[in-house]
C-alpha cells in the first residue's frame, strides 16, 4: 500500500468521525440550559408518588432549611493513656539533630585522617621516608656524567658530589650535623629542592655549575651554600647515610642550610649565570 493512499483513507476517516461528532452534539433537545429538566421530566413528576407520605421537591427543600437544633447523643469520653515511649521513637526535632552532628563528626574525622595520611611518613617509601638511592659509586658516576647534577625525583632531592679536600672546613661547619657530615665523608650532599627564601623547585645551571632559582635570583654552589640573592641561608640538606657502600637518604630528617657567607668549598662561578648575577 503506497503512501499517498494510506494519507488518502486516513483523511476520510477523520471527515468521517469529524461528521459523527458535530451531528451528536448538535442534536436538538427540549433541555434549555445545563441542569434544566425537560417538560415531559416535569411532568412525570408530577404525577408521580412514592407512597402515602411522599412530599413534594419544594416541601423536601423546606424541610432542609429549618433552623432547629438536632443535639447529637452523648460519647463518653475515653480516659487518657500516656503513650509508650519505645512507640513515640524520636521526634522530628531529635532526629534531625542527631544527623547534623553525625554529619559534623564524620566530615570532621575524615579531614582529620586525611591530615594525617598526608603528614605520616610513608612507610612503604615516598618522600617523607627514607629512600634507598642506590650505590654511592654508582651516585657518583651519575653526578659526573649528568655535568655535576643529579636529581632524585623520589627524595625530592639534589645530589652532588663533596670536595673530599674541603672535609676540614666542612667539620667546623657541619660537624653539629653529624648525618649531613656522614654523607660528605662519604663524597656526598643530599639537598632539599626548595630555594629557603619562598620555596620555589631550585634548578642547576650548567654553565655556571652552581643552583640559581629563577624565582628571586638566589644562587648557590654546588654543595647548596647561598653565594648571591634573597635567600636567608643556604639550600636545607637531608640526612643521609652509608651501609654496605648504599646511600640511604632519610627525607623525613631535614637540616637547615649554612648561613650566608660560608663557601667550604671556595667554588666561583665557572661560566655565565643563568640567572642574574652572583655574589653575595
Amino acid at each position: 500500500m503506497s503512501t499517498g493512499l494510506v494519507i488518502a483513507i486516513v483523511v476520510i476517516a477523520a471527515v468521517v468521525f469529524g461528521a459523527i461528532v458535530v451531528l451528536t452534539t448538535s442534536r436538538s433537545t427540549e433541555v434549555r440550559g445545563a441542569g434544566s429538566l425537560s417538560r415531559e421530566t416535569r411532568s412525570r413528576d408530577r404525577k408521580t408518588t412514592i407512597g402515602a407520605d411522599a412530599s413534594t421537591g419544594r416541601e423536601v427543600e423546606a424541610a432542609a432549611r429549618t433552623t432547629d437544633i438536632v443535639k447529637a447523643a452523648p460519647v463518653a469520653v475515653a480516659p487518657f493513656v500516656a503513650p509508650d515511649a519505645e512507640a513515640i521513637g524520636v521526634s522530628r526535632r531529635q532526629f534531625f539533630n542527631r544527623t547534623a552532628v553525625t554529619l559534623m563528626a564524620a566530615s570532621i574525622g575524615a579531614f582529620g585522617a586525611s591530615c594525617v595520611a598526608f603528614l605520616w611518613k610513608g612507610a612503604d617509601g615516598g618522600f617523607g621516608s627514607k629512600i634507598s638511592a642506590g650505590k654511592v659509586d654508582d651516585i657518583v658516576s651519575g653526578i659526573r656524567s649528568n655535568k655535576g647534577f643529579l636529581y632524585l625525583a623520589e627524595a625530592r632531592a639534589w645530589v652532588t658530589e663533596y670536595p673530599k679536600g674541603s672535609l676540614s672546613k666542612a667539620k667546623a661547619v657541619y660537624g653539629a650535623q653529624a648525618p649531613v657530615y656522614a654523607g660528605m665523608e662519604a663524597g656526598i650532599v643530599a639537598l632539599y629542592q626548595k630555594c629557603p627564601h619562598l620555596g620555589c623547585r631550585v634548578p642547576e645551571c650548567s654553565s655556571s655549575q652552581w643552583f640559581e632559582c629563577q624565582c628571586h635570583g638566589s644562587q648557590y654552589n654546588r654543595v647548596g651554600e647561598v653565594r648571591g640573592g634573597p635567600a636567608p641561608r643556604g639550600m636545607d640538606r637531608f640526612a643521609v647515610s652509608v651501609s654496605n657502600g648504599n646511600l640511604t637518604i632519610d627525607t623525613g630528617s631535614v637540616f637547615a642550610g649554612p648561613a650566608v657567607g660560608i663557601n667550604t668549598t671556595g667554588q666561583e662561578a665557572e661560566g655565565p649565570h643563568c640567572v642574574g648575577a652572583g655574589g653575595h
